[in-house]
């Protein structure tokens, strides 16, 4: 039973509008041509992963850095225009990206 199946056990003479019908594509993230780079640094003696470079939306780069912390299953965060991952996941992220359609350069060793 999906959704729309219980929505309509719940409400049954609700009728929708044909705009509330229309779904807008929640993860569309803007896509750019320029490249994002992925860097490698230690901090305090810790692995982490950089991306930078993204010129789109802060919001849609803040949508980018929470998928990819949940399907890395890692720490991170997203501070002055750059997404922050715990580790060294550069080879992941790079691959993540490269399927959503990004171009993605990879800086430091």
């Amino acid at each position: 039973m999906d959704l729309q199946d219980q929505l309509k056990n719940l409400f049954p003479d609700h009728t929708p509008d044909p705009e509330e019908t229309k779904m807008e594509d929640v993860n569309a993230i803007w896509m750019q041509d320029d490249p994002i780079i992925c860097k490698y640094e230690k901090r305090k003696g810790k692995p982490i992963t950089i991306l930078e470079g993204y010129t789109g939306a802060d919001s849609d780069f803040k949508k980018l850095a929470k998928e990819l912390k949940t399907k890395l299953s890692v720490g991170g965060s997203f501070k002055n225009d750059q997404i922050i991952i715990q580790g060294d996941y550069r080879d992941q992220i790079m691959k993540i990206l490269m399927e959503k359609g990004f171009k993605v350069k990879r800086v430091g060793g």
